[in-house]
């Protein structure tokens, strides 16, 4: 499903682990303009977050640990989403990893572009 650039609106998931969630903050606002255009949903906190930060709409899915993260994976596999940013903290262990692993075999499956980290998501966010 993943359209091309400036071809129509993308949806993009984002997700952020709670020590990634300023970082999320501070991506959502350098590129307020250009995800405006776009149908953005996330995982629960991060996107009332990003919400409370931006004037962005975002479509909140649960927070991460209580299904979240399995939530945008479905939407993944049913090409219900063209782009996912999930800024990962890797120093610390998450409770449900082997979600946060499912989610990223999706991608890799279905080809879905992924980001996660900062440098990463500003290189494909800048060119949507």
């Amino acid at each position: 499903m993943f359209r091309e650039k400036g071809e129509s609106q993308m949806k993009i998931a984002l997700i952020a682990h709670d020590k990634k969630k300023e970082e999320m903050i501070e991506l959502a606002k350098d590129f307020e303009d250009k995800l405006s255009k776009h149908i953005l949903v996330a995982t629960g906190t991060t996107g009332l977050k990003v919400m409370q930060n931006t004037s962005l709409e975002v479509k909140r899915c649960k927070s991460g640990p209580l299904g979240g993260d399995q939530e945008i994976g479905a939407m993944v596999a049913n090409h219900d989403v063209d782009m996912v940013i999930f800024l990962r903290d890797p120093l610390t262990a998450q409770p449900h990893e082997p979600d946060i692993s499912a989610l990223l075999r999706l991608c890799d499956v279905y080809k879905v572009p992924l980001a996660t980290n900062t440098e990463s998501a500003k290189l494909i966010m800048a060119d949507i």
